[in-house]
């Protein structure tokens, strides 16, 4: 049963139209007749349908919420093909076209144009009329769900391309020396700008770098894939590390959206003889120092004493090295701020913190980790609740006493 109306048709979830749901119709028709047939074909047919009219172009295209149209290509502001055009780029949902014309090189214009279907008013009936409305919206829908999946798929493939310029696999030669990274988009599953890399040098020694581009977002993340790809760059080009700092920070200041955009890091140049480290910090948090479980050693913040500002801070000052002498065993934890500002399920705002950290890293060691920095990540959102509000890099490097070749 028809229900012809000139008054929009009030919301509703109109799924597919092959199982009675309700399919809301405008027909675009200036001839009163020809507006009458149809309905009495919709009739015989028992489509299920909400019909709205529109006498003219110009009034259809203010139209347009509707599932399917139904549309007279001989219109007073319009003919042919023009009108079809028009509809479709005002954004029309599926468009079936009647013409007079019984040559059928007009309807195939049209559907080659963009219609679903095509009808010869004088040869429809409410069968062809009622299939041929419901093969259109599905055709449509099909289409809408082709364009989705074409979109999701480039988005996979940017994302997959940002995942292979944010995370890197570390070039590290050294078989004996611990290398474990990791990474988690934050809750919306979109890269941010964390970024980190591990690259031995020629002389033996190894940098680690951890950074994070303030904000989120894919303008971050394209940053910080910039940032972490021109580190890299440096250190290949066999930058002198006193430089690398200096040099990505102009990179930053050069590629950044906006003057506000900072980026804070951390980077370790361990020497070749794997029994200290130089600390190089930008305004970032502080690296861990594992401790060990066989000796009830806990972990803790090395020291901070050189911390220098954030990159891309208009403030004065360099990035001064701090000289740590680590021994013949030990272990570094670098991460981004994403694991400490992770809140506690159950406790309001209380954040996980640097203390908070500490725990679940000595947790994890007297466990027995081997897969460090899944486990942290693991046992982070674990206490938090859920997936991480914001991203996360962490990357774990040690040594175990074996002398280099």
């Amino acid at each position: 049963m028809t229900d012809s109306a000139d008054w929009p048709a009030p919301p509703h979830d109109f799924g597919d139209p092959a199982d009675g749901e309700l399919i809301r119709l405008l027909l675009v028709e200036d001839d009163d007749a020809d507006a009458v047939l149809v309905a009495e074909h919709l009739d015989d047919a028992g489509l299920s349908v909400r019909t709205e009219r529109a006498r003219s172009l110009t009034e259809a295209v203010d139209r347009l919420d509707v599932d399917c149209v139904l549309l007279d290509l001989g219109l007073p502001d319009a003919h042919g093909l023009d009108a079809l055009s028009t509809l479709l780029h005002a954004g029309a949902p599926a468009i079936v076209v009647l013409t007079g014309d019984i040559d059928s090189d007009t309807g195939l214009q049209a559907v080659a144009a963009g219609a679903q279907d095509y009808l010869v008013k004088g040869e429809v009936d409410g069968e062809l009329l009622s299939r041929s409305i419901r093969y259109a919206v599905q055709r449509r829908q099909l289409q809408a769900a082709d364009r989705e999946l074409y979109r999701s798929r480039i988005q996979a493939e940017e994302t997959v391309r940002f995942e292979r310029a944010l995370l890197p696999r570390p070039a590290v030669r050294d078989r004996h020396l611990e290398v474990q990274v990791g990474y988690r988009a934050g809750r919306a599953g979109v890269l941010g700008g964390d970024f980190y890399d591990v690259v031995e040098l020629a002389d033996g020694s190894v940098l680690a770098l951890v950074g994070d581009v303030c904000g989120h977002g894919p303008d971050e993340a394209a940053l910080g894939a910039v940032l972490r790809t021109a580190w890299r760059t440096l250190v290949l080009a066999d930058t002198p590390v006193d430089q690398l700092f200096p040099m990505v920070e102009r990179v930053l200041i050069s590629e950044r959206s906006r003057p506000e955009i900072f980026t804070t890091a951390s980077m370790v140049r361990i020497s070749p003889d794997r029994r200290a480290v130089d600390l190089y910090l930008a305004g970032h948090p502080v690296p861990l120092c594992l401790g060990d479980p066989a000796t009830g050693q806990p972990s803790e913040l090395l020291p901070n004493d050189r911390r220098g500002r954030a990159w891309g801070i208009p403030l004065d000052g360099a990035w001064e090295p701090a000289r740590l002498e680590l021994g013949d065993r030990w272990r570094l934890m670098m991460y981004t701020d994403g694991v400490l500002e992770a809140t506690i399920a159950g406790r309001g705002s209380e954040r996980l913190g640097k203390d908070g950290l500490l725990t679940v890293v000595d947790e994890a060691l007297a466990a027995g980790s081997r897969d460090l920095v899944e486990v942290v990540l693991h046992e982070v959102r674990a206490r938090h609740g859920g997936e991480l509000v914001d991203d996360t890099a962490l990357v774990v490097v040690g040594w175990d006493g074996v002398t280099t070749a």
